[in-house]
């Protein structure tokens, strides 16, 4: 059995990413819960014990081109397609959290709350969590002035007066409100080109 989860549905910038995780039963791994439940530091040291002590695991992820594309949906969907095909391994079943189920080579179990309940979708959501932030603050090394480092992506106060102050950067998603709406302003010096 794996267990599917995903990262990064609701932000505004950068991909959403997806992993799945086979869990070893002879290396257990103390700890593991809701990502978004454990401090960055803690969701460290626990992506590495599942790194070492999975029997397999993969993360994947799918671009902000196919999100814009697809929608947030589908492309979280392909994402979790692409993290459970590059397992190495086929699974019987894929435990996925929420109530929404990707199509598998295998047996689909949606569970709600799966990230606090199963430990292998647990583990899921630690890896992609950790590698989608981890991609977010090498994005801010490329675009300082937006402080993805600090939000990752998501639509915080900061985030937004950013994204006002200085327009969408290729990362954004062109196909969630506030960055669509700020694409599409007209700004006074527009105006008087015109």
């Amino acid at each position: 059995m794996c267990g599917v989860d995903e990262a990064g549905r609701g932000p505004l910038a950068g991909p959403v990413y997806a992993a799945a995780v086979v869990l070893n039963p002879r290396r257990p791994i103390d700890g593991l819960a809701d990502s978004k439940q454990l401090t960055p530091e803690r969701r460290e040291v626990l992506a590495e014990a599942i790194r070492t002590r999975a029997k397999a695991w993969a993360v994947a992820s799918a671009s902000v081109e196919e999100i814009d594309r697809l929608n947030i949906l589908q492309a979280s969907m392909l994402a979790m397609y692409r993290a459970v095909r590059a397992l190495g391994v086929t699974p019987d079943l894929a435990r996925v959290d929420g109530n929404r189920a990707p199509t598998l080579a295998c047996r689909v179990e949606t569970v709600v709350g799966g990230d606090a309940l199963v430990p292998a979708i647990s583990a899921a959501s630690i890896l992609a969590k950790t590698e989608r932030d981890r991609l977010l603050c090498e994005l801010h090394l490329q675009y300082p002035h937006y402080g993805f480092d600090q939000h990752k992506g998501y639509g915080t106060p900061l985030h937004l007066r950013m994204l006002q102050t200085h327009g969408a950067c290729p990362e954004h998603r062109r196909s969630f409100a506030p960055v669509r709406l700020v694409c599409e302003a007209v700004t006074p010096v527009q105006v008087a080109l015109l």
